[in-house]
């Protein structure tokens, strides 16, 4: 059996997931990266932008912990303190999230992290029969179901978004 590519294809397959991965080139200007891959993605196969999600590593007074969100949206650092039961959270430091995760900035995973992190995501998800995540590369994102995407992260669901 071949090696999957990334962690978090690995964690997918183990776990028996249905998941396709979707390639775009992606340009090593961009800083940007949820930009780029709504650009990349969004009317491809009928995909809209809020079912494209970002991965962001926050910062909390008991660790890291990992929101996810719909790329169009901005975080609210003040209800994903609360969905992780922590009193605030800001954003980590992005050597501490690549160390944490084992994932480099743009393409960090919600699946397949080295560390387990306690994880929120935006409940604007489950309103999608699949969205997209990051596969564990620039470049590379997953599409599944949002369901698998909460029960292989472990995840809690709440409004996070500003």
């Amino acid at each position: 059996m071949a090696r999957a590519a990334t962690p978090a294809i690995a964690a997918l397959v183990a776990a028996g997931a249905p998941h396709t991965v979707v390639q775009y080139p992606h340009d090593p200007r961009v800083e940007s990266f949820g930009e780029e891959a709504v650009a990349a993605l969004a009317d491809r196969e009928g995909v809209q932008p809020g079912q494209i999600l970002k991965t962001l590593v926050v910062a909390m007074p008991s660790g890291l912990g990992v929101a996810v969100l719909p790329v169009p949206s901005k975080l609210s650092l003040k209800a994903a303190a609360a969905a992780l039961g922590a009193p605030k959270a800001t954003m980590a430091d992005p050597a501490a999230a690549q160390r944490s995760s084992g994932y480099v900035v743009g393409g960090i995973s919600p699946l397949g992290q080295r560390k387990p992190l306690p994880t929120v995501v935006d409940s604007s998800a489950l309103q999608w029969d699949r969205v997209l995540c990051s596969a564990g590369k620039r470049g590379w994102d997953v599409s599944l179901s949002p369901q698998d995407l909460v029960r292989l992260t472990n995840a809690v669901t709440a409004d996070i978004c500003a």
